[in-house]
């Protein structure tokens, strides 16, 4: 077995691509990244070993864990590598974002954003931070490219359009997502028994969403069929094989969009009356369907800070030799300390 740790094997190919992107000849690379994002315990350690056909049980990602998978192309070739980064704790850990997002590896990266069709009052508040955090992280790598190969900066502008038509009715009306975004709505086997109005409402609000930002969205769960779609398109984005063009838009369904297939017209307008939209003051379509999505979702107010449980205590990390260290540190500082009184102290300065 190899001696290095995967932070140590993610470091090394890191490093080896770069310094080939450094010419600036915009050729297609073999390795790919893949950074999972989205609710907390909302299955995206599952997808993840189901893409990479690994049979074991899911562990709860605490911080930014990285895995990687293989995949061969044919005799005597190189294999594609594909890199999958997880972010943990749903918003909670927004500052880590940054670390996998670099400009040697932004030109091959992909994110998924994971949400949990259970929680419908989290799912809003979840989306929009982790995309605006994630967002303001690609622009400023972008920028910073761009002062080093602006031809590959201006190559990752054009591509943000690639899966939109230019004839598309739509074009001049969305803000396309800077790398491509794949979202996923999770546990749809819970999410299926819902009020059919409030499956109605969170279908078009994402249909919307995916759609504003050039993104494909799906819905899954734990079944097998499901999970294969998933799996295919996860290896869409980390090898390149073939995308899919099957689309389904029917809300007592599993939907599946593909990016550039939907339109505002089969969408619709926000599920509200027109004359209680025309009350909603919003500064974008974007706000808009925010305003009527938490009329009926309000957001929870919660400290997502509080979740995020200590690693030191998980029993998947331990070690008995620093337990024990660490047990009798805790120990000699919840000891009682005799502190000198003031007669005391008088007693030992004489």
């Amino acid at each position: 077995m190899p001696s290095e740790t995967l932070w140590e094997i993610a470091k090394a190919e890191v490093e080896k691509r770069g310094s080939s992107e450094n010419e600036g000849d915009g050729a297609e690379i073999g390795e790919k990244s893949v950074f999972f994002i989205g609710s907390k315990n909302g299955g995206k350690t599952t997808i993840i070993l189901r893409c990479l056909d690994r049979d074991e049980p899911p562990k709860p990602t605490l911080a930014l864990e990285y895995t990687y998978g293989r995949r061969t192309k044919g005799h005597n070739i190189p294999k594609d590598i594909a890199h999958f980064w997880e972010l943990g704790g749903g918003t909670s850990l927004l500052d880590l974002i940054s670390i996998p997002i670099t400009s040697d590896t932004l030109r091959t990266f992909s994110i998924v954003l994971v949400l949990d069709l259970s929680k419908p009052n989290d799912l809003w508040p979840t989306m929009e931070n982790l995309l605006q955090a994630t967002k303001l992280n690609i622009d400023k790598v972008i920028m910073k490219l761009g002062k080093k190969n602006s031809k590959a900066a201006s190559e990752m502008r054009q591509k943000m359009w690639s899966n939109m038509q230019k004839d598309h009715p739509d074009r001049e009306l969305l803000d396309p997502f800077p790398i491509p975004l794949v979202i996923i709505g999770s546990k749809y086997d819970i999410f299926q028994d819902f009020d059919s109005e409030k499956r109605k409402v969170i279908c078009k609000t994402l249909r919307f969403v995916a759609h504003y930002y050039g993104a494909s969205l799906m819905f899954t769960s734990k079944s097998e069929a499901l999970l294969l779609k998933i799996r295919g398109v996860i290896n869409q984005l980390a090898f390149g094989i073939n995308k899919s063009k099957s689309i389904c838009v029917d809300q007592n369904k599993p939907l599946f969009i593909t990016a550039g297939l939907d339109s505002l017209s089969q969408i619709g307008p926000p599920p509200l009356p027109d004359n209680d939209i025309g009350k909603l003051h919003a500064r974008s379509p974007m706000d808009l369907w925010k305003k009527v999505y938490e009329k009926l979702f309000p957001p929870k107010s919660i400290n997502t800070l509080k979740d995020v449980k200590d690693p030191a205590k998980d029993p998947q990390y331990a070690e008995s030799e620093v337990d024990e260290m660490r047990i009798q540190k805790d120990q000699l500082l919840r000891s009682p300390r005799k502190i000198p009184t003031l007669r005391g102290w008088s007693q030992l300065a004489a």
